[in-house]
């Protein structure tokens, strides 16, 4: 899966969840200061790409979320590990 198809999965997902308009969700959207998401929207997303990826997503990985570029590397990230593995 490449950058860009995580990306606009990411942003279907965020569109789709929280009821954002589609515009505002970039790579460099901030989830909190632009996207108004809290803590609560944080473990739901978390769970999402849980979902997606097929692993839990490390607390250590979800305190340095800051944007939807973070998420989206964070999902690459997790991606090719689990290719690596032989998943």
């Amino acid at each position: 899966m490449t950058r860009d198809e995580i990306f606009n999965g990411v942003s279907r997902t965020l569109v789709e969840m929280f009821r954002l308009d589609a515009a505002r969700v970039t790579m460099d959207a901030r989830l909190v200061e632009d996207l108004d998401l809290d803590s609560i929207d944080a473990i739901d997303m978390a769970a999402k790409v849980q979902d997606l990826t097929g692993d839990r997503l490390a607390e250590s990985d979800l305190r340095r979320i800051r944007t939807v570029g973070d998420v989206v590397e964070v999902i690459d990230t997790m991606l090719k590990a689990k290719s690596k593995k032989g998943g």
